[in-house]
Formats: C-alpha cells, sequence, structure tokens
C-alpha cells in the first residue's frame, strides 16, 4: 500500500516509531520536527496524509491547521492529530478547525497504524472516477477517454480531474487558478486556457470541454 504521508512531531523518539511502523506498512514517510520545515515541503509537494501535533516549538498545531484549511489546494489531505492535549475542548478545536481525527497520547502505535490503514483503504475505493467516455484513475494518475490512455501533464490531469468530478457543472478558471497553482495572482487567466487546449487536442474531441465565454469551462457528454 502506497502514500505519501507528513508527520509533524518535534518529540524525535514518537517521531522514529512512527516514520518505522508506516514505512513497514508500504508508505511514504517523510519527518518534520517543526512547521517551518514543514511548510516548506508542503509548498513543493501535497500529501495524502499529514499526522500532526499540536505543541511543536515553532508553531501551534492549530495554526498549522487552520493555514492547510484555509488553502483549497489541500482540500483533500487527511488531517489526523496525534496530541497531549487530552481535553475534551482540544478535541472538539481540532475537529472544529479542520482535522478529520484525533488520536491522544500516549497512544498505541496499533491503533494509529489502524486508522491510517482504514485511510488509505478508503482512498483506493474512491480512486477511480468514471464520468461518460471520461476515467481517471488517482491511485496511479492517469487519464482515458473511450478506454485510450490519455498522454496528460500533471497540471492537466489535475485540471481534467476538477472538470469531471465537476460533473457538468461550469468550473471557473479562478476557480482552477486557485485549486492548482495555488497563488494565482501573477499568473494570468490565459494560463488555463492554453492547458484546457493542449487537453483537448489529447482527447481528440473540441466538444468534450466547452467554453462558458467569460466565466471557465464545463464538460459536455
Amino acid at each position: 500500500m502506497e502514500g505519501l504521508i507528513y508527520s509533524v512531531e518535534d518529540d524525535k523518539d514518537i517521531s522514529k516509531i512512527i516514520n518505522l511502523t508506516l514505512t513497514k506498512q508500504g508508505y511514504i514517510v517523510k519527518s518534520f520536527y517543526d512547521g517551518n520545515s514543514f511548510f516548506t515541503a508542503l509548498r513543493n509537494e501535497t500529501p495524502d496524509m499529514i499526522l500532526l501535533d499540536m505543541m511543536l516549538p515553532d508553531y501551534d498545531g492549530l495554526d498549522i491547521l487552520r493555514k492547510i484549511r484555509n488553502d483549497k489546494k489541500f482540500d483533500d489531505v487527511f488531517v489526523l492529530i496525534i496530541s497531549a492535549r487530552r481535553m475534551l475542548t482540544d478535541k472538539v478545536d481540532g475537529l472544529d478547525c479542520g482535522a478529520d481525527d484525533y488520536i491522544e497520547k500516549p497512544f498505541d502505535i496499533l491503533e494509529l497504524m489502524s486508522r491510517v490503514n482504514s485511510k488509505f483503504r478508503r482512498i483506493k475505493r474512491t480512486s477511480e472516477v468514471i464520468y461518460g467516455p471520461l476515467k481517471i484513475d488517482n491511485e496511479y494518475h492517469v487519464a482515458f477517454y473511450n478506454d485510450i490512455k490519455l498522454d496528460l501533464t500533471v497540471k492537466e490531469f489535475q485540471i481534467l480531474e476538477m472538470l469531471i468530478n465537476a460533473k457538468g457543472k461550469v468550473v471557473s478558471r479562478e476557480e482552477i487558478l486557485n485549486k492548482i497553482w495555488g497563488d494565482y495572482e501573477e499568473l494570468q487567466t490565459r494560463t488555463v486556457d492554453m492547458h484546457i487546449k493542449s487537453i483537448r487536442k489529447k482527447i481528440n474531441n473540441e466538444d468534450v470541454i466547452k467554453t462558458i465565454y467569460g466565466i471557465g469551462y464545463q464538460v459536455v457528454l
């Protein structure tokens, strides 16, 4: 089972146990001991899951959580809090700020492993999305049209994924820029248009992706 997990934990002994245990399960685990190194990595690569300690030397865990949930690019990232804060209010605050799950320290490593495995089984079951002749497989990061594999770049795949998940609804250029490029102020909407043009060419059917002038795009089947 493969998936990218970021473990943000300043206790190096606990971090090592988490890393070794989940690596043996087949996951790719990257460990961080502070918020700054975590955010540096996050800007370059988006994980499938984040294991987040609440008390770090440079950041409060809730502040990290808020930053993650305020960026639409990370909407699909599963966040599991692992914390020594055991008050019910702490758990409620974490979940209200956008955490998907919460484990108290000291924790049983088998319980952590079970929760992580359970989440990735659900990811695997929902990794394939089909909409008419279009199909995307998130696990292998490939897309098909009429069962013919499309040779898409990473950005093209992400754009097509957004359009397919919209199920025929219009997706604006601004939504695409914000979701895929994050801080898009320095980019122009023409960037999206160029990628759409390339996707249409690779699908070899100009009518599949319709331009809604002045707004954005939609899949028409």
